[in-house]
């Protein structure tokens, strides 16, 4: 292969990797905006009204195919439900979306300073995911962690890119 081609494909690895990083930012802007409602809903919503919610939710699936995974994890999680589950759910949503928020914003504006900080960030919040994961097997923060891995990875190859690019 001749070192065109192969300069080329760099390129277009570069910026395959670069649009994954920009995705990457909207992606966990939308999801900080979505923890924070749903922190909201958490701590405002009493915990009989979100089990009947998720009664009729996965109701008729249910009465369709008894074995539905997601359904009965649904309805699993809600037995295990307690109001102080509520409030740590709630408090760790709000403050994991406002931490999220900030970091994207960062991010998007290419503040070279701020891409160790998110990396130092996101790996706490790994950190602390795969300690509570250890407690709770839930699947929503095994969810959390492989994300909150690969934007770790994505912004380690950003900011590398970017300290050979000038803006």
């Amino acid at each position: 292969m001749e070192t065109s081609d192969l300069s080329g494909e760099r390129r277009r690895r570069t910026a395959v990797l670069h649009a994954g990083f920009e995705v990457g930012i909207v992606l966990k802007g939308l999801n900080a905006v979505l923890e924070i409602v749903g922190g909201l809903v958490l701590e405002f919503v009493r915990p009989a009204a979100i089990g009947t919610f998720l009664g009729l939710l996965t109701q008729q699936e249910l009465a369709r195919n008894s074995r539905d995974l997601l359904a009965s994890i649904l309805l699993a999680a809600d037995e295990h439900y307690s109001t102080s589950a509520q409030h740590f759910g709630a408090m760790y949503l709000l403050f994991h979306g406002w931490v999220k928020i900030v970091l994207a914003l960062l991010l998007w504006r290419r503040l070279t300073w701020a891409y160790p900080l998110v990396v130092s960030a996101l790996a706490l919040f790994i950190l602390f995911q795969t300690i509570r994961w250890a407690s709770t097997h839930s699947v929503l923060l095994a969810a959390f962690t492989v994300l909150d891995a690969a934007m770790i990875w994505l912004t380690i190859v950003e900011y590398k890119r970017t300290r050979h690019v000038a803006f």
